[in-house]
């Protein structure tokens, strides 16, 4: 795989699209950003695409998730909303030759960079200092970045000790039963003052029931993702909030 067929997106051999899932402001109702979630093209689940991404062809899904996201959220997201856009660390293997496209769709739409949010999952194994490399790139640029599923993953601690990203997604593990579960608000409240201590974001994902939602409020917790607000949503940009 060339770097020219990584910048041009070079064809798949599949179609797919996007689904878009709020992460709500509780202290006001507003949506912080939305989230880019693959789909089939006909909104079927991301694991029906996902079985299809290869080792020859990772570069350009990759890049194509990135200008499909951008396109739909210049079309259909509210004003000025964020975009939070999944990225596979194993398929950027020179930053910046690997965000020419993604530059170039953003400027030939007119969507700012600074509403974009690259977030990686801890669950992927990379080379930390490679991965270092795109996020401090990303940084730099004019992005903002996120770690995914945090404290489910491979880096874990040992990353954040060394780069601190403007923002952390707690995994949806360490929040399901938290309204019940003594043991896993201890872990959470100090992972959140941790978090604050660094100066970053926090959002709770995988929120459920509006018992977690009440427990996680009670521990200081604003940003929150899950089916208590809304679910993924095929191409579309929710504003009716469930619990809003």
């Amino acid at each position: 795989m060339t770097c020219s067929a990584c910048r041009n997106a070079q064809s798949l051999p599949f179609d797919f699209s996007m689904a878009f899932q709020p992460i709500v402001r509780t202290s006001t109702g507003e949506v912080f950003a939305y989230e880019a979630l693959v789909r089939g093209p006909g909104g079927e689940g991301a694991a029906s695409v996902l079985a299809r991404v290869t080792e020859d062809n990772r570069y350009a899904f990759d890049q194509q998730c990135r200008v499909k996201a951008i396109e739909l959220a210049a079309r259909r997201a509210p004003q000025n909303a964020r975009l939070s856009i999944n990225f596979m660390p194993n398929a950027v293997y020179e930053p910046r030759a690997c965000i020419r496209l993604t530059l170039a769709t953003a400027e030939r739409i007119g969507f700012p960079i600074d509403r974009i949010i690259f977030e990686f999952t801890e669950s992927e194994v990379v080379d930390t200092d490679h991965l270092l490399r795109i996020l401090q790139t990303y940084r730099t640029i004019g992005f903002a970045t996120a770690i995914d599923d945090f404290g489910a993953g491979h880096a874990g601690l040992n990353l954040l000790a060394r780069f601190q990203p403007d923002i952390v997604k707690l995994d949806m593990d360490l929040i399901r039963g938290i309204d019940s579960d003594r043991a896993r608000r201890i872990v959470v409240r100090h992972t959140l003052a941790m978090l604050a201590d660094f100066g970053i974001t926090a959002i709770c994902e995988g929120v459920e029931t509006t018992d977690e939602l009440s427990a996680l409020r009670d521990l200081g917790v604003d940003l929150i993702q899950g089916y208590v607000f809304a679910r993924p949503a095929f191409e579309q940009f929710e504003t009716a909030l469930l619990a809003a």
